[in-house]
């Protein structure tokens, strides 16, 4: 989640470049906000049954609408804004000879103690961990080729989701297993009631979250995949691939052309058998079946979210708005990432509202738009007047263990 170093603008290709990847980091919060927005305000949010409290036409309609669009992708966007951004750093360490190294672990080391406060304090889902840890891998590999680190990724996505494949396969032939919906309907309930209840009682309840289900999505599903997309972002930067797409509009039609219908069929069936639109559940193997699809298919989509955002910063005045909004937010991408955790605990927890099992799905929805288009305003609003986002102040005092500039051009 880190910005691009520069932040000086001229008509250099490359800078252009850095642009795109923070307008990109910036489009990414939008569906990082839209799919944690669902964990914060529904305790039955990856538990496999409906909440009774929302089970209406719309309620499903807009969960299958967030499935389809939003789940499994973004997060991949960011991944492989990360491994495209250690790209970067590692070039300009190289450029000013400094020691890229130790700045980098230091700089793990800090996304590593934001991430267990942000996991204990605001929400379970945390990435930074994961990031953290995974980081520590890029380092290793660090000298690997394009082709190789190419290959070393589709061999990750492709490991999970054959795994997942082959367990719906042998859950398809064996005997069914009842599903405990009262088990699952009273887990949730009781979340519900110890979110609402205190703040050391949410607290405590993000633990049991963590501990209950959180780690194994973490380490069967999204810390591979994430991995996989740094090892593809490293690669796009060596081989040069994204910026040239990214000033070719005719390749980045050709790669929606091909990229937008494979991920959209695969999030198509993974939306319809996980969520439905309907009360009626699926049998376990098909959900299982629709997951392996969608790690397999979701990064496609993801990519053909790429050539669309670049494809749209190319055309003309409307396109360079739509870089100006979402540029800055890109930049402090971190800072806004921990203001929507902040501003769900806020919402739907004991720290203020208590709203968690409250809120109808559409209503979540309009609320993340409201919040997004707030974090677009204030990031633009900063960034005129300050080098970095206040959290990414933070850790880059951290990293580099002196004080950088706060205000733009004060050093």
């Amino acid at each position: 989640m880190t910005s691009a170093e520069s932040t000086t603008h001229t008509s250099s290709p490359a800078v252009d470049r850095e642009h795109a990847i923070d307008a990109l980091r910036g489009f990414a919060l939008l569906g990082i906000l839209m799919v944690n927005a669902g964990s914060f305000a529904s305790t039955y949010f990856g538990v496999g049954v409906i909440d009774p409290a929302f089970s209406r036409p719309v309620d499903h309609a807009v969960r299958w609408w967030v499935s389809l669009v939003f789940e499994t992708k973004f997060y991949l966007l960011f991944s492989l804004l990360f491994g495209y951004s250690f790209a970067l750093q590692m070039d300009s360490a190289e450029r000013s000879g400094s020691a890229f190294v130790p700045r980098f672990l230091r700089r793990l080391l800090g996304l590593l103690l934001l991430g267990l406060a942000h996991a204990w304090l605001l929400f379970a889902g945390d990435i930074l961990v994961t990031y953290a840890l995974l980081g520590v891998l890029l380092l290793a590999w660090r000298g690997l080729k394009p082709v190789a680190a190419t290959v070393l990724a589709l061999v990750l996505l492709g490991m999970v989701a054959g795994g997942w494949g082959l367990l719906a396969w042998l859950v398809a032939h064996v005997p069914p297993i009842e599903v405990p919906v009262a088990e699952l309907h009273a887990k949730a309930q009781q979340a519900a009631q110890a979110y609402r209840a205190s703040a050391l009682d949410a607290i405590a309840q993000r633990g049991r979250d963590m501990a209950d289900g959180v780690w194994f999505v973490l380490v069967f599903v999204q810390g591979p995949c994430a991995l996989a997309m740094f090892l593809l972002g490293l690669a796009a930067h060596r081989s040069g691939c994204l910026a040239r797409m990214a000033q070719q509009p005719a390749r980045l039609r050709r790669w929606m052309a091909w990229c937008l219908p494979v991920g959209g069929a695969g999030a198509l069936f993974y939306a319809t058998a996980q969520v439905g639109t309907s009360s009626v559940q699926q049998p376990e193997h098909v959900v299982l079946a629709a997951l392996a699809v969608d790690l397999a298919t979701a990064p496609f989509l993801t990519l053909g979210y790429v050539a669309v955002l670049l494809w749209l910063l190319q055309h003309g005045p409307a396109g360079q708005r739509l870089g100006a909004a979402l540029e800055p937010a890109g930049r402090m991408a971190l800072s806004n990432y921990l203001l929507q955790s902040l501003v769900g605990a806020l919402v739907f927890t004991a720290y203020g509202l208590a709203l968690v099992g409250r809120v109808a799905p559409w209503l979540v929805v309009l609320g993340v738009c409201m919040l997004y288009g707030a974090q677009l305003a204030w990031s633009r609003r900063w960034m005129a007047t300050h080098a970095y986002g206040p959290v990414e102040w933070l850790l880059r005092a951290f990293t580099l263990w002196q004080w950088p500039a706060w205000r733009r051009g004060v050093r």
